[in-house]
């Protein structure tokens, strides 16, 4: 809660500088004389659609993520194999103070596994029967140790409160821009009513070219989050066992059978060069099993 309400906050926070900066500039102004309707009314409205969204998709989150892969949550287990696999889960939700995830199975070749949900106390935890049936029970437990490091870590609520944050800020930057470019093609004559077609185009534009800049800094926090889930997934299973299971996804070479929406919530997902590198979910395996080995004991 303390995470939510600091974001939460931060979020404000920003609503408010942006405020100030607008008055003082005379941007609300200028913004009320094009018909804008003021600039609170932008704050407003980019709060309520920026952070707003990211919101519904992480309240979503677990009935998306049952929908588009088909996972089986486990009410009973059928087996020795799912009762060891509840079983875990349990220890590990137990030793970092949450409660206990849903545990799903979902069918997949490739070895992958996510963690999601509203909060640490409703959760879903799933693994691929791929990943059940190619890592041995020491590999598996540190993927499950990593997953609950994400949970425990607060990590899915923080990564749509950043969203939210940089939505608000790509929706107010983007009309901004776009109503300076509209007076600007207009021979900074003020329009009766909504902007025109410089305003519009501007501002289609502008939310792509603000919204990749915007992905840039999420995809960053990303890969900062799975160092921490690996280090909790060694804290939980063992060192060696968290070490053993990355190197073991390193011989994985399958594609990903994860929906694009669900890419950033697995154990491990594609990798790229170049420019590629910055819209990257997680960072390379090799980074990731360097940073556990230089970890100090």
């Amino acid at each position: 809660m303390r995470r939510i309400l600091l974001f939460v906050a931060t979020n404000l926070a920003v609503l408010f500088l942006l405020s100030i900066v607008c008055h003082l500039f005379g941007v609300d102004r200028w913004a009320e004389r094009s018909g804008l309707g003021g600039m609170t009314g932008l704050l407003i409205y980019a709060a309520v659609f920026g952070m707003g969204g990211a919101f519904i998709s992480l309240a979503m989150s677990k009935w998306m993520a049952k929908m588009s892969t088909g996972a089986q949550v486990i009410d009973q287990p059928r087996n020795e194999a799912e009762r060891w696999l509840m079983d875990t889960v349990r220890r590990h939700a137990q030793a970092a103070g949450i409660g206990m995830p849903e545990v799903a199975i979902y069918d997949a070749p490739e070895m992958n596994a996510f963690a999601t949900g509203m909060s640490k106390n409703s959760s879903l935890v799933a693994v691929s029967t791929g990943l059940l049936q190619q890592m041995d029970r020491e590999q598996v437990s540190a993927v499950l140790g990593h997953e609950i490091g994400h949970v425990a870590n607060g990590d899915m609520v923080t990564l749509t409160l950043i969203q939210g944050v940089l939505n608000t800020l790509v929706i107010v930057a983007a009309r901004i821009v776009g109503r300076l470019v509209d007076s600007w093609l207009s021979g900074g004559r003020d329009r009766e009513g909504g902007g025109g077609i410089g305003y519009f185009v501007s501002v289609m534009v502008l939310q792509l070219v603000f919204g990749l800049f915007a992905s840039i800094i999420v995809m960053a926090f990303s890969r900062w989050r799975e160092f921490r889930a690996d280090a909790a997934g060694a804290k939980f299973a063992g060192r060696g066992a968290m070490i053993s299971a990355l190197q073991r996804l390193q011989l994985d070479h399958g594609e990903s059978t994860l929906p694009k929406t669900m890419a950033a919530f697995g154990i491990s997902d594609r990798m790229g060069t170049g420019l590629q590198r910055l819209f990257m979910s997680h960072p390379p395996l090799e980074e990731r099993i360097a940073a556990l080995r230089n970890a100090q004991a």
